[in-house]
């Protein structure tokens, strides 16, 4: 199985024509990838297998307005469960630290669940450890 991992830039519509199960959320809709796409500071990497979106990575550049260090915020790693156990997420996740850093970066972040065991293990093996974390969610 050959993999290509790409970063996705506006005018990659066509990429998202195939797309595998449980990659994303909800059906990509070509208006709202547009404008994601086309958005300042927002990055989409994907993992393309025989013409069809496998997997992705999206992040967002978050700058600080009191000069902090830029950051990369991983807003959400996915691979579809046909394609999973094979590096790809390990190989999206990478592609990613290599773009943050091109784009003046100076650590990425990214949150999960304590339970989610493919997830923490695949960041412990990028080098990191989980720290304490409390999340509020509010309806808006």
């Amino acid at each position: 199985m050959s993999v290509e991992i790409r970063r996705a830039e506006p005018g990659d519509g066509a990429l998202f024509e195939r797309v595998a199960d449980e990659v994303f959320d909800y059906p990509v809709d070509p208006a709202t990838l547009a404008e994601y796409l086309a958005t300042p500071l927002h990055h989409l990497v994907v993992a393309i297998v025989d013409g069809e979106v496998v997997g992705q990575v999206a992040a967002v550049v978050h700058r600080h307005p009191d000069g902090r260090p830029v950051e990369l915020y991983i807003d959400e790693v996915a691979v579809a469960p046909s394609h999973r156990r094979g590096g790809i997420a390990r190989l999206m996740l990478d592609e990613t630290f290599d773009l943050g850093r091109e784009l003046g970066c100076a650590e990425a972040w990214v949150g999960t669940e304590a339970d989610n065991l493919p997830a923490t293990t695949l960041y412990e093996t990028r080098g990191s450890e989980a720290e304490p974390f409390v999340m509020y969610v509010f309806t808006l």
